[in-house]
């Protein structure tokens, strides 16, 4: 075996066993949903009596809003209820050179995410007069990373439709990794920008 197809291989096993520990995630998922359907089901009807209101003792307990990677600033003008339905994309099984672009393209989008997300937050929040609490940074940084494969595939196959697509040379990486740190530059943006503002501390007005 050349070196090239060793280096491949290697790669094509990397990628099968990042899928496999998606999937697992995915099955533990939908286990723990079941399970807490039929608990809410063996629940007894709720009573509710009398409610007791004591705002000065109000405190936020949760994270909340919805990262969509793929949008634009724009996209939301004037709009008050935003939600987008995240939509899988089914690209047929790729062939060798498909493998070896989705491999390099997650690898270098998750070192962008490593060494520049930061920056990003903090950037979206100076250019929206904000302050967001600290712990918001690793539940956006999970929730791109959760969309990325999503993303790289419908980049490759938009890319890729024409006949001639797939013999496009390492340029067609780069317009995709661009594309995509774009998208999460907007999508991090956006996020902060409709989280509720009870949870926006020294908005500018």
């Amino acid at each position: 075996m050349d070196a090239e197809f060793l280096d491949y291989l290697k790669k094509l096993h990397l990628y099968v066993e990042h899928q496999s520990r998606k999937t697992a995630r995915l099955e533990k998922m939908v286990l723990d949903l079941q399970e807490e359907i039929a608990a809410l089901k063996e629940r007894p009807p709720v009573q509710i009596g009398n409610i007791e209101y004591k705002f000065d003792q109000l405190k936020v307990e949760t994270l909340e809003g919805t990262l969509n990677i793929g949008l634009n600033p724009t996209d939301l003008d004037g709009i008050e209820d935003f939600t987008v339905d995240q939509k899988a994309v089914n690209v047929p099984v790729p062939p060798k050179q498909i493998f070896k672009r989705t491999i390099e393209i997650e690898s270098a989008l998750h070192h962008y995410l490593e060494t520049e997300l930061e920056n990003i937050y903090r950037d979206a929040q100076t250019n929206l007069g904000i302050n967001i609490d600290d712990s918001y940074f690793d539940f956006i940084k999970e929730d791109i990373k959760k969309q990325l494969s999503g993303r790289v595939a419908a980049h490759l196959q938009e890319r890729t439709a024409g006949e001639r697509g797939t013999q496009q040379g390492p340029e067609l990486n780069e317009q995709v990794i661009d594309a995509l740190k774009q998208e999460i530059h907007n999508g991090v943006f956006l996020f902060l920008k409709n989280l509720p503002d009870n949870v926006k501390e020294g908005r500018s007005e």
